[in-house]
């Protein structure tokens, strides 16, 4: 458009058309700079490991930090088929979250990604590649019709086996070196024999997530049905493992504890998972 602008103003000797024309070019040289400067020196950072759920999203954590004078606007960070758009104050940071589709269970590794911009004006297009690794443990979909296995088997746990600081289970009898504040006051007040309060700790009971407890269900089913049972079990607090097969995670509990058990069921039966 430029160069017909310049050919008309030639043309018809329109000097008018001429300074125009020489003004947008102008405009156009100083906006390919600006364009060029918002994304020069900007340092970015990023979690590089994320967990995520089938069917959910996994979600990147970047944040763009600007260590000059200038103000950097609308930085765009594009990773596989995502984005998010922020601007970048001069001497400060900004986070970014960035949400990458995870349609099916396993892993998704990203080698790099990508920071653009068309600022000032949308005529210029500056963009550089970032190489990194990140990776996004996508665990089954949590869902199933079974209940806990210490749910279903609390029949055969004896509340008087198991002393804790939950439950209350009823009175027994005194013993010397009890706390008093576990006594039970009014039986004593009513001239009853000297009696304590009992608790049980069931969430203390260390419990097995096993995959052979699912028999009869298929891959997805079994993985989703554990899914499920870590996350009720996290929720309860309970101390538990998993055993699916060629993978062991010891008894813990925690939200670390948690993370192994969705990224081992995650990377089952994937042969790259690494």
């Amino acid at each position: 458009m430029l160069v017909a602008m310049l050919i008309a103003g030639l043309n018809y000797n329109s000097n008018l058309g001429l300074a125009f024309a020489f003004l947008m070019v102008s405009v156009a040289l100083v906006t390919m700079h600006h364009c060029n400067r918002n994304l020069l020196g900007l340092q970015v950072d990023v979690t590089t490991e994320v967990d995520a759920f089938a069917g959910r999203e996994a979600n990147f954590e970047f944040v763009l930090r600007n260590d000059s004078n200038v103000d950097r606007r609308d930085v765009e960070i594009c990773c596989l088929a995502a984005a998010g758009m922020r601007s970048v104050p001069a001497r400060s940071s900004e986070s970014v979250p960035v949400s990458v589709p995870a349609p099916k269970r396993g892993v998704i590794r990203i080698a790099q990604f990508e920071l653009r911009t068309r600022y000032p004006f949308g005529w210029f297009h500056a963009w550089t590649y970032v190489q990194g690794s990140l990776t996004a443990y996508v665990a089954p979909a949590p869902h199933g019709m079974r209940t806990l296995p210490a749910a279903a088997g609390l029949g055969s746990v004896s509340r008087s086996e198991t002393r804790g600081e939950e439950d209350f289970a009823g009175l027994r009898a005194y013993e010397p070196g009890v706390p008093l504040k576990h006594m039970a006051w009014k039986v004593l007040a009513r001239g009853g024999e000297a009696a304590v309060r009992s608790y049980t700790d069931l969430a203390a009971q260390p419990e097995w997530l096993e995959w052979s407890s699912l028999e009869g269900q298929d891959t997805e089913t079994r993985l989703s049905q554990l899914c499920l049972w870590v996350l009720e079990s996290e929720a309860a607090q309970r101390v538990f493992g998993l055993r699916i097969p060629g993978k062991e995670v010891p008894l813990g509990r925690g939200a670390a504890h948690r993370f192994a058990c969705l990224r081992a069921l995650a990377v089952y039966g994937i042969a790259e998972a690494r």
